[in-house]
């Protein structure tokens, strides 16, 4: 046990020494994480906090509740209530986030192989406009960028590999951020007055492996960043931002350990390794490290 818990301490290092950025929690970067399939239990719920490193030395307090219910061998549905902390050179702000419905089914399985698909939405409690002493602050500070996306996924399980795709598309842009980085004292963070955001294509390959109780799961997850986002200039005129769109690449490790057949606790490290030239969603992050409480009842 000891030499584990040396591993994950090295690797929590290492990524944390890796300046780069990647996919926060839009929605797509969560879906796909596999589903405890005990047939005893109905309910499962999983409550977690993710820590992240961002641009301009912003720091991240993300706390999260999700619940679902197997309501038939086939069916299940999630649901999940985020909220964000963030802090930096602006100050610090706090918000409910994003709120998320899920449903998931499971086609026919094999003894080897499972086929699932899901469907879903995200909703924000907020538009992107909240401020910090009255003061309005770039994206990467909001908890939630102000619009509503559906979700689609699919997840193949074949033996100990899993592999997961999933499009996440804004149906409705509410999102009234008004930062113009020219009236900042920085340029660390792009224009986004009215931001609009484009869809996001995702691929995750995992393989798992179990050691007594506790499971590894190191994963690659491709993000794909279907168009290039936008924003109203001062002159009214809406205008893409280039080299928004394009391919991000993070790398994952999951690990966890079974405190009995309900109860266990996971801890997740990420990082990018491949990102796109600018990323105005705010979604920024050099590096992510979870721990989350997982209960089955």
């Amino acid at each position: 046990m000891k030499k584990i818990f040396v591993v994950l301490f090295i690797l929590s290092i290492n990524l944390q020494l890796v300046y780069a950025q990647g996919c926060s929690d839009a929605g797509i970067c969560s879906i796909g994480n596999t589903l405890e399939n005990k047939k005893e239990f109905k309910n499962f719920v999983e409550i977690g906090t993710i820590f992240g490193a961002g641009e301009a030395d912003i720091t991240y307090i993300s706390p999260y509740i999700s619940y679902t219910r197997t309501f038939s061998e086939k069916f299940s549905l999630s649901t999940k209530i985020i909220y964000s902390q963030s802090k930096g050179s602006f100050g610090s702000i706090a918000a409910f986030g994003d709120g998320f419905i899920i449903g998931n089914y499971n086609f026919k399985s094999t003894k080897i192989s499972k086929l699932s698909a899901l469907a879903g939405v995200k909703f924000p409690f907020n538009n992107g406009d909240l401020k910090i002493n009255n003061g309005i602050v770039p994206l990467d500070y909001q908890s939630s960028l102000g619009t509503v996306d559906l979700i689609f996924g699919a997840n193949l399980n074949y033996k100990n590999w899993d592999f997961n795709t999933g499009f996440q598309i804004p149906v409705i842009n509410n999102n009234k951020n008004t930062y113009f980085s020219a009236f900042s004292n920085t340029n660390d963070f792009p224009s986004t007055n009215l931001f609009n955001r484009k869809s996001d294509f995702l691929f995750r390959t995992t393989y798992t492996f179990k050691q007594n109780k506790f499971t590894f799961k190191p994963n690659v997850l491709f993000l794909y960043h279907l168009g290039e986002d936008s924003y109203v200039t001062i002159l009214n005129n809406r205008v893409n931002i280039s080299g928004s769109d394009g391919l991000t690449v993070n790398g994952n490790i999951i690990s966890s350990y079974a405190i009995n057949n309900r109860n266990s606790i996971e801890l997740s490290l990420a990082t990018p390794f491949v990102i796109r030239d600018i990323r105005p969603d705010g979604l920024t992050r050099e590096f992510t490290a979870g721990i989350i409480y997982k209960v089955l009842f």
